[in-house]
């Protein structure tokens, strides 16, 4: 066969339009959906990947065993930076910190402009660590400088509005400080971001710091990044790190009843993990030094893989149907080119002319599709996918859609070289066999049933996430604004004059003091409190403002709460526990506890004695995927948060915040927030798998609408002689209404009992990672499956009227 013979598939296409732009639209959203899908899985996967010999770099972990509830956090005391550098097997150590904990981000002057900077104060070997290399300038000189910083080529732009920004100077921290060296951007889906570098030398890193990470004397804690050689025992070296940790004297000033609590087990307890899995270590918690950042649930990335390909899968059977549809009408075409001579290669290649032809086309316009929809697609997955469309995605792109045709035409060309010329052209057309039919129902339950999957595990999640955001966090976050300050209130005079200048503010109710907004965990730490010659407890510490309390309306569950009448700021006396608290203190009740004294140690180890004033309830510090922590309050006004309460209307809060802000601070950059959406920041990212599978549901169940409609197209084709004759022995409209019905309508019950189990299992799987549960049940399952039916009843409307209204003659005739 010719190549110019191919011109008969490319010409049937083009006279069919309808055929032809059914399946490359049908192909093209299922492979543009796809596309982003397996991008953003791609993505994913390549975490850290452009970092040189990366397989042999490893984050140094630690578990704080002295609170039994804490998780793994990725830091480590900065003194074993030198006796990892000395341990066998050890190639290299970089260690760092944020310029600024992340949670009050370093802010820069460039001209009259401010910016929020992500900067990191980096010990020598960083850079070799991580393979950097100047643009322009000198690296090692602009690191050891005091007066130097590094800056990447994004972040030269941002600040400067120019990449080649050597020798441009900001303030930060009041210091004057010139660029020393431009490097290249790192990549987006990296778990060591930054626009600027400090190093240890840096007036930006002020003595305190420097003199730590030099020497490590207090145990304060950094990130650290370890390389070893090929074959290095990792046990072996935790083991001498840890030993390094158990001999600190530093970090062992502990009171003797938790170190009786403790027993064998250590205090620190070390580990490493692959830097190319820390993306996966989606576990990992906020800590006041930094935040654990971009994260991801390993469970969920194959989830969303897997999705890609079913849908991929739901459009390819579509073109299948159609295609078979196509080929029983083309059984003259088809007799005569056998009896012109055409073989069976001859007969494969024109089909899979064909389907390539289709599919290439499908992929160029899913391309295009992708393209358009990347910015939505990013927002919902909350990263940077500016480079997705790569010539090596773009090529794989095109290999995914040539592969999809390949396959697409197997079946179709199969059924064509079984048609019987002699019995066509002789006017009787082969009927479609009843294993092609059968199997082209399999794949059309199988389409309705991934749809209905897809649709019933969104609405659990959906709503799950609705019930979530939603929840009583203990007050009405609805008059609140929460103000982040970057001085600390107790001891920052500018810090409290804008605290009392807010407080006198037209429309303002109250404002009050904390560390950590309700909802989210900034300033993370606890103690343990003991009753005398009783026992005691590890317990979250939050420290607040007198009218705390009284300002969000919280009332007692036992004694009374904080009271700005009564209580003294900064008194070390009086403590307020939750309800967890009374019970894990071994208290009878929470009636028992008032009045009773615990035992607390400070920062400096000395003992304080507190008397417990009163119990409160629970409020959401956490998300409800924790269980409520034992907490205890306490009166302190050393917080950087402010809780201000309007009177009528919290945006004239808002601004009146902004208003003075500059007055106080004027080379800091305002942080002002709802307290609603501080709680709703914890279910962010469901709400954001929500909206993604929806997208993809409404593209499932377009797709199994295609196939549904399909199907009855064929069936209605297919009976046409059963019908009219039933119309002729006097059925009624309605009664072949039915008829065409009830065959649809029992392939999607087929389907239901197909995607329910599996849904029921998903859905299981998702809601245990909550320790409330939205009032879910079964009946998602339901909704899902009218939504469904629904679908396919409009679906196959069309071709159940045209059975009620066929004409007996006509079809007989045909």
């Amino acid at each position: 066969m010719k190549l110019r013979d191919f011109r008969i598939g490319w010409r049937a296409l083009i006279q069919e339009p309808a055929y032809t732009l059914a399946v490359v639209l049908g192909l093209g959203v299922g492979l543009a959906a796809c596309l982003l899908l397996l991008g953003f899985v791609r993505y994913s996967m390549e975490y850290d990947a452009h970092l040189p010999d990366v397989d042999r770099i490893y984050v140094a972990k630690q578990h704080f065993n002295i609170d039994p509830d804490s998780p793994l956090h990725e830091v480590v005391p900065m003194l074993l930076r030198e006796p990892a550098l000395k341990t066998p097997g050890v190639t290299g150590a970089a260690l760092f910190i944020p310029a600024r904990p992340e949670i009050t981000p370093l802010t820069v002057r460039v001209n009259r402009s401010m910016f929020a900077v992500r900067g990191l104060t980096v010990m020598p070997g960083f850079t070799e660590m991580l393979g950097m290399r100047a643009v322009w300038g000198n690296l090692a000189d602009a690191l050891d400088k005091p007066d130097r910083f590094v800056v990447t080529e994004a972040g030269a732009l941002r600040l400067f509005g120019t990449a080649n920004a050597l020798g441009r100077t900001m303030l930060a921290e009041g210091h004057a400080v010139q660029v020393g060296a431009v490097v290249p951007t790192p990549p987006a889906n990296t778990t060591i971001p930054f626009e600027v570098i400090f190093g240890v030398n840096s007036v930006v890193a002020g003595p305190d710091i420097r003199h730590e990470m030099l020497t490590g004397e207090h145990g304060w804690m950094g990130k650290m990044l370890i390389r070893v050689q090929p074959g290095a025992s990792l046990p072996a070296i935790v083991d001498r790190l840890q030993k390094v940790v158990d001999a600190a004297p530093s970090l062992h000033q502990y009171p003797p009843e938790t170190r009786a609590r403790l027993g064998t087990r250590k205090a620190i307890e070390l580990t490493m993990s692959p830097l190319r899995d820390a993306y996966f270590d989606y576990k990992m918690q906020n800590s006041f030094i930094s935040m654990p950042g971009d994260r991801a649930n390993p469970v969920l990335v194959a989830g969303l893989a897997a999705l890609a390909l079913l849908i991929l899968l739901m459009a390819a059977i579509n073109y299948v149907n159609l295609s078979m549809v196509r080929v029983l009408r083309r059984q003259r075409e088809v007799a005569m080119r056998k009896v012109l001579g055409a073989g069976v290669g001859q007969l494969m290649l024109l089909f899979l002319f064909e389907s390539l032809l289709v599919a290439m086309t499908a992929t160029a316009l899913g391309l295009m599709l992708a393209w358009l929809a990347l910015p939505v697609f990013s927002q919902l997955v909350n990263r940077q996918l500016d480079g997705l469309f790569t010539l090596q995605n773009i090529v794989a792109a095109f290999g995914i859609g040539g592969l999809l045709g390949v396959l697409t035409a197997i079946y179709p060309a199969w059924v064509a070289l079984r048609v019987h010329p002699t019995q066509v052209l002789a006017g009787r057309p082969d009927t479609e066999s009843r294993g092609s039919m059968q199997w082209r129902r399999a794949l059309t339950v199988l389409q309705v049933s991934v749809a209905m999957g897809f649709a019933a595990v969104t609405i659990a999640v959906a709503w799950q996430t609705h019930y979530a955001m939603h929840a009583s966090p203990g007050f009405d976050p609805a008059p609140f604004v929460i103000v982040d300050m970057p001085e600390r209130v107790r001891d920052s005079e500018k810090a409290r004059r804008f605290y009392s200048a807010l407080a006198a503010q037209p429309g303002v109710a109250g404002v009050a003091i904390s560390e950590d907004p309700v909802g989210r965990l900034d300033w993370i730490w606890s103690r343990e409190l003991k009753r005398p010659g009783g026992q005691g407890a590890t317990m979250e510490m939050k420290s607040v403002s007198a009218n705390f309390f009284e300002l969000y309306g919280i009332a007692p569950l036992a004694g009374r709460l904080f009271q700005a009448e009564w209580d003294k700021e900064d008194d070390r006396v009086p403590v307020v526990l939750n309800a967890a608290a009374v019970r894990e203190l071994g208290f009878a009740s929470d009636e028992a506890a008032i009045g009773q004294t615990v035992l607390f140690t400070g920062f400096d180890n000395k003992v304080i004695s507190k008397r417990i004033v009163g119990i409160a309830p629970d409020l959401r510090f956490h998300s409800l995927r924790d269980t409520p922590r034992a907490t205890a309050y306490e009166l302190w006004t050393a917080g950087t948060v402010l809780s201000v309460r309007a009177a009528s209307d919290p945006a004239a809060v808002e601004r009146g915040v902004r208003a003075l802000w500059p007055s106080f601070f004027p080379d800091a950059i305002p942080k002002v927030v709802r307290a609603g959406d501080v709680l709703a920041r914890n279910y962010a990212d469901d709400a954001r798998l929500a909206k993604l599978m929806s997208v993809a549901t409404g593209i499932a169940l377009a797709i199994a609408a295609f196939g549904t409609y399909v199907l009855s197209a064929n069936t209605v084709q297919r009976r046409a002689r059963e019908i009219v004759l039933r119309k002729l022995h006097g059925a009624r409209g309605a009664d072949i209404g039915v008829l065409v019905v009830r065959e649809i309508g029992a392939l999607v019950l087929a389907a239901a009992a197909i995607a329910s189990p599996l849904a029921v299992v998903a859905i299981r799987r998702y809601l245990a990672g909550y320790i409330e549960h939205a009032p879910i049940g079964y009946w998602t399952l339901l909704i899902a499956l009218s939504l469904t039916l629904a679908i396919a009843l409009i679906a196959i409307a069309r071709h159940t009227w045209i059975a009620m209204r066929m004409a007996p003659a006509d079809a007989l005739r045909s």
